[in-house]
C-alpha cells in the first residue's frame, strides 16, 4: 500500500472507531470513505469493504469477507470468507456464512445462506433456509435470469435452481435436486436419478 493510501486508510479507520465501530486488527482491514456505519458493529481481520456499503446496527463481519455496493440491515452476521457483490441487500436478522457469494440479490428477514453457496439475481423471502452447496443458475452464456424463493422455503443441500424459476411458500426442495420448473406453495420437490447398486464381479 502506497504511503498516501495508508494515511487515508488510517484517517478512515480512526473516524470509524470514533463512531463506535470495533475493528479487530485495523491494519489488516480495508475501508472505503463512503461507508455508512450504524451502531455496535464488529469487523474482524482481513475484511475489505469497498465503495457503496451501508451497514445497520448490531452487525458482525467475520474474517476474509469482501463487500461492495451492498446494503446491510440490523442484526446481520456475514462470513467468514463471504463475498457480497453489487446490488445486494441483506434484510434484518439475515445470515450469510462461510464461502457464500451473493450478487444482485435480496435476502429477506431471518433468512440464512450458511455454507458454500452462490446466490445471483435472486429474491429470497422471509425465513428461507438455503442449504450448503446450493447455486442459482442465473446465466445461460448470453442472458441473466431471476430466481424467486418465497417465505419459509427450505432449499436442501447441493441443489441447483435453474432460472427463471419460482420456489413457492413453505416449500421443501430435496437435497441434490436440479429444479427447472416453478414449484407450488406447500410442496416437496425432488429431482434425482434413482440410486442403483451392482455386485462386483469376482476376479
Amino acid at each position: 500500500m502506497i504511503e498516501s493510501e495508508k494515511l487515508l486508510q488510517n484517517k478512515i479507520k480512526k473516524l470509524a472507531i470514533k463512531k463506535g465501530v470495533k475493528l479487530i486488527s485495523p491494519d489488516s482491514i480495508y475501508l472505503s470513505s463512503d461507508t455508512k456505519f450504524g451502531k455496535n458493529i464488529l469487523i474482524e481481520p482481513y475484511v475489505v469493504i469497498g465503495k457503496g456499503v451501508k451497514i445497520g446496527n448490531n452487525v458482525k463481519i467475520l474474517s476474509f469477507s469482501y463487500i461492495e455496493k451492498t446494503k446491510i440491515g440490523n442484526n446481520v452476521t456475514i462470513g467468514p470468507f463471504a463475498r457480497l457483490r453489487p446490488d445486494t441487500v441483506l434484510e434484518n436478522n439475515s445470515k450469510i456464512g462461510n464461502f457464500v457469494e451473493i450478487k444482485k440479490s435480496r435476502v429477506g428477514k431471518n433468512s440464512k445462506v450458511n455454507h458454500l453457496s452462490y446466490i445471483g439475481d435472486t429474491v429470497l423471502g422471509k425465513n428461507v433456509n438455503v442449504g450448503a452447496g446450493t447455486i442459482t443458475c442465473n446465466y445461460d452464456g448470453k442472458n441473466k435470469y431471476k430466481t424467486k424463493i418465497l417465505d419459509n422455503a427450505f432449499i436442501g443441500s447441493n441443489s441447483s435452481l435453474v432460472a427463471p424459476v419460482k420456489i413457492g411458500k413453505n416449500t421443501v426442495i430435496g437435497a441434490g435436486s436440479t429444479i427447472t420448473k416453478n414449484v407450488k406453495d406447500n410442496t416437496l420437490a425432488l429431482s434425482r436419478i434413482s440410486q442403483r447398486e451392482f455386485k462386483k464381479r469376482k476376479k
